[in-house]
């Protein structure tokens, strides 16, 4: 009870720590905190079509590896409030030290804000490897967005006292989980804050590719009036084959319907009575790679999803077909998909995402006139970026 009443005070912030064998083909994240962080457990995405090998937070934009949006019973957490550098964290007690959190990566005002009332912050951005091998071991926890990687060499500097992991973010494939679970560590992320972002830059890339936005404000920015060569297409009545019906992938369908798009999706794990409210088909793979005109991307990056969209699938779609993915560069076969291009199998694509970030300027996709490229804005509106440092923030802090 006491307990109870010093946390409805808000004066006692406890750390998670998971307790989870590492299997052969099973990475686990545990993490628990507020109401808007996720208990995370990652299973290998498709490897494994029983959903009874799946969890309901899989800490990505799709509902793939997930029992049915609801969480397993089975799963086990435990607060754990005998770390003597991050337990009773903001308890105002002056007789305990506060923990140290490095954000390696720049966050939102509001959360460095959050941060500072319960733990020493220490903002050190684009540290180069061997300085954040050098740093890690002075902090308990560590904050960090798509471009730090956390390595088992990162865990294995810390010496024991990295506690934490928080990915301003939704996906978590930056941090070796393995590593993590081996090291007690809890890895934390941010799964909703920038939904309406991510989905709002996948309708804008539609929209950019179909109306030939992009070559056209190119053309004109070189002094040409090519009106009768930019001649796009509608979007009305063409189906977006939505693939990864989550959070993400279903905004991007109540938007799309909005313009007259059919949608379609296909996600093994998504609950049918949530397609059906949204008034979306259900498909399985191979009905959505042949009726889409256009396809959202909306995966996580598994090995299971890995160049999930490779040569044997472009064949497959009409010639029309546009790929818009806003999720992970990693499930696109590069290769493969200039091949396609070249080949005239499919239309074009609209990336935000890449394998290598930033892509090489002689990557095969740069430079395509079919080929719309954006710099990873999925997240990137001022609303998001701030709601995203939040919620991070009291992953971390709880």
């Amino acid at each position: 009870r006491v307990r109870e009443r010093e946390r409805e005070r808000g004066n006692v912030l406890s750390s998670v720590v998971m307790k989870a064998a590492v299997r052969r083909s099973t990475s686990t994240i545990v993490a628990r905190g507020h109401a808007t962080s996720r208990v995370v457990v990652a299973r290998g995405g498709l490897g494994g079509r029983s959903k009874t090998h799946a969890h309901p937070s899989l800490a990505s934009t799709s509902t793939f590896g997930v029992n049915g949006g609801k969480k397993a019973a089975s799963t086990s957490v435990k607060a754990v409030q005998d770390a003597p550098s991050s337990a009773d964290m903001g308890s105002g007690s002056g007789n305990i030290e506060k923990p140290t959190v490095l954000v390696a990566e720049k966050l939102g005002t509001a959360g460095i804000e959050l941060l500072e009332k319960y733990a020493n912050v220490d903002c050190s951005y684009d540290l180069s490897e061997a300085d954040l091998l050098n740093k890690i071991s002075l902090c308990d926890a560590i904050i960090v967005r798509s471009g730090t990687q956390v390595t088992k060499e990162v865990f294995a500097a810390s010496k024991g006292r990295l506690r934490v992991v928080g990915r301003a973010g939704v996906g978590i494939d930056n941090v070796d989980v393995h590593a993590a679970t081996e090291n007690g560590c809890v890895v934390v992320n941010a799964p909703t804050a920038n939904t309406v972002a991510a989905a709002e830059h996948g309708i804008a890339l539609l929209c950019s590719f179909a109306r030939n936005v992009a070559q056209a404000d190119a053309s004109m920015r070189s002094g040409k009036w090519e009106r009768s060569k930019l001649v796009g297409v509608s979007l009305v009545d063409k189906t977006l084959a939505v693939m990864g019906f989550g959070k993400v992938g279903s905004e991007v369908a109540r938007r799309a319907q909005g313009l007259g798009m059919k949608v379609i999706a296909y996600d093994p794990y998504a609950p049918v009575d949530k397609a059906k409210a949204l008034g979306v088909e259900l498909v399985d793979f191979d009905e959505a790679v042949a009726r889409g005109d256009f396809f959202s991307l909306h995966m996580p990056l598994t090995s299971s999803t890995d160049k999930m969209f490779n040569a044997e699938v472009f064949k497959q779609m009409k010639k029309n077909a546009v790929l818009i993915n806003v999720a992970r560069g990693g499930v696109i076969d590069d290769q493969a998909l200039a091949d396609a291009l070249d080949n005239e199998e499919i239309a074009g694509a609209a990336l935000d995402v890449f394998t290598v970030e930033p892509p090489p300027a002689d990557h095969c996709l740069v430079g395509r006139p079919n080929v719309v490229l954006t710099p990873h804005l999925g997240a990137s509106t001022v609303e998001a970026q701030e709601g995203v440092a939040v919620e991070v923030a009291e992953a971390v802090l709880t």
